[in-house]
């Protein structure tokens, strides 16, 4: 490894393999300014005021920091966090268990909020701004009403336009969470190096970043990959030990997978670029359809290989281009 390109990064706690590279603060936390700087302030005024947060919605594409955000939140303001998918909620009498067992200034991470049951959301309405629960044990009783402490409720969503609009409007506010910059990547790459302490050179992170597809989790995976070859070969993490790495893992240079290109080649083949919907490009792919919409073409759609018309997806000339060399390249 050349010495001009070198950087050597120390972890400030002992190595460990299931250690967590989630960010722990704003601070720390890479990318997203915009999001940063009003939660913020957010979370300083209700410091001062002694109030737990108000409820907050991210929404975005998966792997873009979501949960660590949530993670976050109950840190700075000194509160537990409890961390449920959405749709194992199934009955109103798991709602109030969960919400009955948070303490004052707690945190509720509902992950994956848009899949939730209509009746569970519907009683939840209350719970978020009332902070008290209304349940009716047996049919022909009375309601019985279960008063809550005041606790933030922060959900995630990667698909924000299902969201009734009485949900939505019970928060207090709404973060559209989108893809990161190369440089942002870049740098969640030389962090989590640090973290794991391992040596890696500019070009490594570089590579990594450029093939991440513009999401941290996507980055994290790689450089533990990248990170098995150089350890294997007991080598410090080059840029030449991560194009091979990236090439056993078949990451093409715009961080395409071959789900990705079978996405891509099904659009291009099988219906002559389209316009097709995603559920007939997943039927005929093999791909599901939540994986299409939400862990492909967001990154397809920001790299330009596909356009959203009204009558579905089509293949663009750069798609086209790429699908051709990915061919000529075997």
């Amino acid at each position: 490894m050349t010495q001009s390109t070198e950087v050597s990064i120390k972890a400030d706690t002992p190595k460990r393999e299931d250690f967590s590279l989630r960010p722990r603060s704003l601070e720390t936390f890479i990318g997203q300014q915009e999001i940063k700087r009003s939660l913020g302030v957010m979370i300083d005024a209700a410091r001062k005021r002694g109030d737990p947060l108000e409820h907050v919605l991210f929404h975005g594409p998966p792997g873009l920091g979501k949960t660590t955000l949530a993670i976050i939140i109950a840190a700075e303001m000194d509160g537990a966090l409890r961390e449920l998918a959405a749709p194992s909620i199934q009955k109103v009498g798991d709602l109030a268990t969960v919400l009955s067992v948070l303490g004052y200034g707690d945190v509720l991470f509902l992950d994956e909020i848009h899949r939730m049951k209509t009746e569970i959301s519907e009683i939840l309405y209350a719970a978020m701004e009332d902070f008290k629960l209304s349940i009716q044990m047996a049919k022909g009783e009375k309601p019985m009403t279960v008063h809550l402490k005041s606790f933030t409720l922060v959900g995630a969503t990667t698909d924000y336009g299902t969201l009734p609009g009485p949900l939505r409007d019970r928060f207090g506010q709404v973060f559209p969470i989108d893809l990161y910059s190369i440089e942002e990547i870049e740098q969640v790459v030389l962090r989590a190096a640090g973290e794991l302490e391992l040596l890696i050179d500019k070009d490594a992170a570089r590579l990594i970043a450029e093939r991440s597809r513009g999401t941290p989790r996507v980055s994290l995976r790689l450089l533990r990959r990248c990170r098995d070859l150089a350890e294997v070969q007991n080598d410090d993490l080059t840029g030449q030990i991560a194009a091979e790495a990236l090439e056993l893992l078949r990451v093409d240079e715009r961080g395409l997978d071959e789900t990705d290109r079978r996405y891509l080649w099904t659009l291009a083949d099988r219906y002559g670029g389209g316009p097709v919907g995603p559920k007939s490009l997943s039927a005929s792919s093999g791909i599901d359809s939540a994986t299409i919409e939400h862990a492909i073409e967001p990154w397809l759609l920001r790299a330009g290989l596909i356009v959203r018309t009204r009558r579905g997806r089509k293949i663009t000339r750069k798609g086209h281009r790429h699908i051709s060399d990915a061919v000529a390249a075997g």
